[in-house]
C-alpha cells in the first residue's frame, strides 16, 4: 500500500479518536450540568441576624451616682472534642490569663467536662472587658492550633473558644448606701438561657417592671464571605433599648452622711434601730430615707435577714405623743377650742415639790386613770402649756369636744389606716378604733377612752412615714403632701413622672400656722429645746411610747421627734425621726425619752443640712407668738 493511503489512514484515525474524546467530555459535562439542575441543592444562607441583650435599667441619685445597675455577662465554652491534648496546659493558662479564672477552677471543670465529651461552659460571669479579650484570644488559639478539625458527616469542622451573651449581673456601687430602701434581687433564667434579675424588696421591687422594660437590639442583612454581617438598605438596624432608669430625689453625698450620724447614734443609745425621713415640705420629695440597719445587696448575710425590711414604712408601732399636735389641730379647726383658754390640770393641791411643781395630774376616764409625765406649777393649763409640754390630760380633754365621727375621720384624713402613697412596697396602714368605738358616750357627752388615748397616740398603730406626711400639714398651710423617693424614669431618651399626686387639704390655714407656732415654741421653750440652732425656724413634738407586744406593753420604747425647719430662702424640710428600743436601765435609763435620744439625732440632722448648703441659717428668725 502506498505510503500516501497509510498516512491518510492514520489522519483519519486521529481526526476519530479525538472527536470522540470530544463528544466523550461533552457527554460528561453535560451529564453533570443536568444532575446540578435536577438535584436538590443545600446552599448556605445568604442572611444572618445577630442579637444584642438589653439590660435592666440604673437606679441614679438626685447628683447622679449610680446606686445600682446591670452589667452584661458573657459566658466562654469551647467542644472538649476539638482542644489538642498536647496543648491543653497553653490553653488552660491563656485563658486564665484573659478571664482571670483561676487556673485551678479551670483546670477542674475542664477535667469533669472531659468525662463526657462535647460542649463545655468554661464561665457564665465573664464582664465585657474580660469577653473582648477573650474574642481576641480566640483567633490567637486558632492561629496556634490548639484545637483540631473533626470530621463530622463528611465535612471537616473546626470548633474553637466561642464567647456569647449569658446575661446580666446587678450591681450596687455603694454596697449598703440606702438600703433597705434600694431593696434587693433574685435572678431568674429565660426561655432562651439568659440570666436576669427581678426586684424582691424597696425600689427593685416597685419599679420591677420599668426597668426590666427592656428591647434586645438586632441586626438583619446579608453576610459576606468572611460570615459577617454587610449593612445596605435591606438591613434590619434596632438598637437596644435597655430598662427604664430611676432617677431619685435622694443626693448620695446627704444619705452617706446621715446614715453616719445614724450609725454613731445607734450605738450611743444601744438602739434595735435609728430612722430619719427628711422631705421636702412643699413638694413632698424625700431627700433623705435612713436606716441605722442596712445590709449590702451583692452579699445578704443570714444575720442581715432582719434588716431586710424597710421599717419606716412596714413597721407599725404606737407613736405616742407626735400624734397630740394632730388630734388638738382637729378641734381647732372646728374651732372647739380657744388659744387663750385654760384646761384642768387634776394635779392635787396637796404640796409642791422644791421646784414648786404639783404632782402629775391624774384623769379617772371610767375604770382607767391617764396620768400626765409632767409636773406643773399651776393648776390649769393653756394651749402653749399642753403642746410645749405634751400633757396626755390637756389633750385628751380637747379630744372629748369632738364626736367621735368627727375625731375618726379627722385622723384618716391625717393618713391614718391608710397607705401613704410612698414609692415603696409592703407599706402597713397601721390600725386604730372604729367609728363606733369613738363614738360610745357621744349622745349623753360622756368621756369616751377610745377617744381620749388616741389623742395622744396609744390604743393605735401608724408607720414612721403616716407620721411624717401627717406633719407636713403644718409647714405646708394645711395642705399634706404625699411623699415619693423617685423623682421621674428615663427611658428611651424620654422623661416622664410615674405618678401625679395633688396635695390633699386637710385643715385651715389658719390652724396649721397657729400650731405651727406653738411647735416652734416646743422647740424654743419646751420638750424639744435640744433642737433648737439659732438663724433657723424649728418646730416639732416630742413622742416617747412603750412597745406592745402580745397585748402587753414591755419595758421596751420608741421614741420620736416629729418636725420641721425652715430658712429665710424658702427652703423648707418636715424631717421625723425615731430611735427603737434605745437603752432605758442602767446609768444612762434616761435614753428612752425621745429628749434625749430622737431630738439630738434630729438637731444633727439639720446641722448636716446647713454644712451641705440645704439651709442657710440667719438670727432673727423666730415667729411672732401672737
Amino acid at each position: 500500500m502506498p505510503s500516501k493511503n497509510i498516512e491518510k489512514i492514520d489522519k483519519t484515525k486521529k481526526i476519530v479518536i479525538l472527536f470522540s474524546l470530544i463528544f466523550f467530555c461533552l457527554t460528561i459535562l453535560m451529564i453533570s450540568v443536568f444532575r446540578t439542575i435536577a438535584e436538590k441543592r443545600h446552599m448556605p444562607s445568604l442572611k444572618g441576624e445577630k442579637s444584642e441583650l438589653a439590660v435592666r435599667g440604673d437606679i441614679i441619685s438626685a447628683d447622679n451616682f449610680k446606686i445600682a445597675s446591670s452589667k452584661k455577662l458573657y459566658k466562654a465554652a469551647i467542644d472538649t472534642r476539638h482542644l489538642d491534648p498536647a496543648k491543653r496546659e497553653l490553653f488552660l493558662n491563656l485563658f486564665s490569663i484573659y478571664s482571670n479564672v483561676p487556673y485551678k477552677e479551670l483546670a477542674d471543670r475542664l477535667k469533669e467536662g472531659e468525662k463526657n465529651p462535647g460542649n463545655l461552659i468554661l464561665s457564665y460571669g465573664i464582664n465585657s472587658r474580660s469577653a473582648k479579650n477573650l474574642k481576641e484570644l480566640a483567633f490567637k488559639l486558632i492561629q496556634l492550633d490548639v484545637f483540631m478539625s473533626r470530621q463530622i458527616n463528611g465535612n471537616k469542622i473546626l470548633r474553637g473558644l466561642t464567647i456569647s451573651e449569658s446575661g446580666e449581673k446587678r450591681t450596687f456601687s455603694y454596697e449598703d448606701t440606702l438600703t433597705p430602701v434600694v431593696g434587693y434581687i433574685s435572678k431568674f433564667e429565660t426561655e432562651a438561657g439568659k440570666t436576669k434579675v427581678n426586684g424582691i424588696k424597696g425600689l427593685e421591687r416597685n419599679y420591677n417592671k420599668v426597668l426590666n422594660q427592656t428591647k434586645d437590639g438586632v441586626l438583619q442583612g446579608n453576610r459576606d464571605v468572611l460570615s459577617y454581617i454587610s449593612f445596605d438598605k435591606n438591613s434590619i438596624i434596632r438598637k437596644r433599648i435597655d430598662g427604664a432608669t430611676l432617677n431619685l430625689n435622694i443626693p448620695l453625698k446627704l444619705q452617706k452622711n446621715n446614715e453616719m450620724i445614724l450609725d454613731l447614734y445607734k450605738k450611743k443609745l444601744s438602739a434595735d434601730e435609728v430612722i430619719v425621713s427628711i422631705m421636702e415640705s412643699k413638694t413632698g420629695k424625700i431627700i433623705t430615707m435612713a436606716s441605722s440597719n442596712r445590709f449590702n445587696p451583692e452579699k445578704i448575710k443570714k444575720e442581715d435577714i432582719p434588716s431586710l425590711n424597710v421599717n419606716a414604712i412596714e413597721y407599725q408601732f404606737e407613736p405616742g405623743s407626735v400624734i397630740k399636735p394632730l388630734s388638738i389641730s382637729l378641734a381647732l379647726d372646728k374651732n372647739l377650742v380657744k388659744r387663750n383658754e385654760s384646761f384642768p390640770a387634776y394635779n392635787s393641791a396637796n404640796g409642791t415639790n422644791s421646784a414648786g411643781e404639783f404632782p402629775k395630774g391624774a384623769y379617772k376616764i371610767g375604770r382607767f386613770t391617764i396620768k400626765d409625765d409632767h409636773q406643773f406649777k399651776k393648776h390649769y393649763l393653756s394651749l402653749d402649756d399642753i403642746v410645749m409640754f405634751s400633757s396626755n390630760i390637756g389633750t385628751l380633754q380637747i379630744a372629748q369636744r369632738l364626736s367621735g365621727p368627727e375625731f375618726f375621720e379627722g385622723m384618716k384624713r391625717f393618713g391614718f389606716t391608710r397607705k401613704s402613697g410612698i414609692d415603696l412596697p409592703y407599706e402597713k396602714k397601721g390600725v386604730m378604733p372604729k367609728v363606733w368605738q369613738f363614738s360610745a358616750g357621744d349622745k349623753d357627752k360622756r368621756d369616751n377612752v377610745f377617744k381620749a388615748t388616741v389623742s395622744f397616740g396609744q390604743g393605735m398603730t401608724s408607720t414612721f412615714i403616716q407620721v411624717l406626711k401627717a406633719y407636713s400639714t403644718f409647714n405646708n398651710d394645711g395642705f399634706m403632701i404625699t411623699p415619693h423617693i423617685v423623682s421621674h424614669l428615663t427611658y428611651d431618651n424620654g422623661q416622664y413622672k410615674p405618678y401625679n399626686d395633688k396635695p390633699e387639704k386637710i385643715i385651715s390655714k389658719p390652724t396649721a400656722d397657729l400650731m405651727k407656732q406653738l411647735l416652734v415654741q416646743t422647740v424654743n421653750e419646751g420638750t424639744g429645746r435640744a433642737a433648737k440652732i439659732e438663724g433657723l425656724e424649728i418646730g416639732g413634738k416630742t413622742g416617747t411610747a412603750q412597745i406592745a407586744r402580745g397585748g402587753k406593753y414591755l419595758k421596751q420604747y420608741i421614741s420620736s421627734f416629729f418636725g420641721f425647719v425652715n430658712d429665710e430662702h424658702g427652703n423648707s424640710y418636715t424631717i421625723g425621726v425615731t430611735v427603737i428600743n434605745p437603752i432605758s436601765t442602767g446609768k444612762n435609763w434616761y435614753y428612752y425619752y425621745a429628749s434625749w435620744s430622737a431630738v439630738p439625732v434630729f438637731k444633727e440632722i439639720v446641722q448636716n443640712l446647713v454644712k451641705l448648703n440645704y439651709l442657710t441659717p440667719k438670727e432673727g428668725i423666730i415667729p411672732n407668738k401672737n
